[in-house]
């Protein structure tokens, strides 16, 4: 698949969380510390803050969407866990903060309109302490090298297989 311009869609790398409390903002911690390596072309780094479907415009020209953000799902702080097609269903079942209303929001209308792309992975990292703070956990923070390095392997293997493959 190649877009309008002649070359393959972006993949989106799409962080969210606050980060004035504590570990709600792993993902917006993350995507800075990615933004700061040289990923080359097709990628796009954003910081989506607490913004839910404003987000909207920036996903639904991509070819493929990598979501990070803090989500309780069992795991023990700092666990990292991948979700994909539908595991996204009921990932935010479990709220963090009222954010993630709007990042379960900007999935739903993405899979409503068509716009969430076919290869869509959210990795969420289990939060230790969410109060006001811009520190991150010692065990969010101890796993932020991993979190980054999964998110870097995802997006690799999405600029080296083509959609629908």
């Amino acid at each position: 698949m190649l877009s309008e311009l002649g070359h393959p869609p972006r993949t989106v790398i799409l962080g969210i969380g606050n980060v004035l409390m504590q570990d709600e903002g792993a993902g917006v911690h993350a995507v800075r510390a990615i933004a700061e390596q040289a990923l080359g072309p097709g990628f796009e780094v954003v910081d989506g803050g607490t913004l839910g479907i404003e987000l909207l415009p920036i996903i639904e020209d991509a070819g493929s969407l990598i979501l990070i953000d803090a989500a309780r799902f069992g795991g023990a702080p700092g666990d990292v866990r991948a979700f994909r097609g539908q595991e996204l269903n009921g990932t935010y079942g479990g709220h963090v903060s009222p954010h993630q209303a709007g990042a379960a929001d900007l999935i739903a209308v993405a899979r409503l309109t068509g716009a969430l792309p076919e290869r869509c992975t959210l990795f969420g990292i289990a939060p230790l302490e969410i109060g006001f703070g811009l520190e991150l956990s010692g065990p969010v923070a101890g796993a932020l090298p991993a979190l980054i390095e999964a998110v870097l392997a995802e997006a690799r293997v999405f600029s080296e297989v083509p959609a629908n493959a």
